[in-house]
């Protein structure tokens, strides 16, 4: 799977990969924080999904959302979590 979708702020990118290794980290999963991306793969052998480097074409966007579901989905769960606090202390 290609990185093809651009954040608004291209800066950001180091951030959010530190957020993606660290929220994985603590769901169990085994990252390596210099590439946090690579997560994707242990989501997709856990759920039987023929996830490779390079092109993927074959796989379903069923497939697909539930490797990019599980990351995305819990990064947002922290990012809330984190606006709460901020909230909460203001």
């Amino acid at each position: 799977m290609a990185r093809n979708k651009k954040i608004l702020v291209p800066e950001a990118r180091e951030g959010l990969d530190q957020l993606k290794g660290r929220i994985m980290k603590a769901k169990g999963y085994d990252v390596n924080m210099t590439e946090p991306d690579n997560v994707k793969f242990e989501i997709a052998e856990e759920q039987g999904i023929p996830l490779k480097k390079g092109y993927n074409g074959q796989l379903t966007s069923k497939q697909a959302g539930k490797i990019g579901g599980t990351i995305g989905g819990n990064m947002v769960k922290e990012m809330i979590k984190i606006a709460q606090e901020q909230i909460m202390r203001k």
